[in-house]
Order: C-alpha cells, then structure tokens, then sequence
C-alpha cells in the first residue's frame, strides 16, 4: 500500500491539470504546427497532420496512425470542451486524413 501512495505523488513532466497540453505540445511521435487544431477547416487540418507525420522522424508508428493518433488524442481529451461545430470539423478531418492517405473505409 505504501507503494502505491508512494507512486501517486511522484511528480511528472506535466502539471496534473494540463498534461494533455503537455502531451500534444512535446509529443515524442509529431512536431505539430502552432494551432493547428484550431482551424476552420478539416482539410487544413488534415494536410497539416499528414505533413507533420510525413516529416517527424521521432514517431514510432507509421504515418498515418501517428497523424490519426494526435487526432484521436486531442478529440477525446478536449471533451465535452468541444462544441459541435469543432468536433464536426475534426471528425471530418479523419475522413480527409484518410483520403490523404488511402485509407478510405
């Protein structure tokens, strides 16, 4: 037991709050652009992805599922965070990502 209490106040990289910030900002897989989940558009997001994995040499997966990855993690985290404006862009951009990929279902 004490073990377990002992791992809970180990500190990491991140703040407690934050650390998804943390994770999409110093992610190990994709140096991502600046805002790039802010856009307006899903294809702009999607190509910016694609150009993001296409170009990382520190990701441990494949292109495209890294690129999907990122995508995934930020949707699931921002949550209830989202409007439905927003997630209908970001689940457009997967279908885009997916194109740009040829990995159409």
């Amino acid at each position: 037991m004490a073990k377990t209490a002992t791992a809970a106040k180990k500190k990491t990289t991140y703040t407690n709050k934050k650390w998804s910030a943390g994770v999409t900002k110093h992610s190990n897989a994709l140096d991502l652009e600046r805002d790039v989940f802010k856009s307006g558009s899903a294809e702009k997001v999607a190509k910016s992805l694609k150009r993001s994995a296409d170009k990382s040499n520190r990701r441990k997966a494949k292109p495209f599922q890294s690129a999907m990855s990122m995508l995934n993690f930020y949707i699931n985290r921002a949550g209830k965070g989202l409007s439905s404006k927003r997630k209908e862009i970001l689940e457009n951009a997967k279908k885009k990502l997916r194109k740009l990929y040829k990995k159409e279902k």
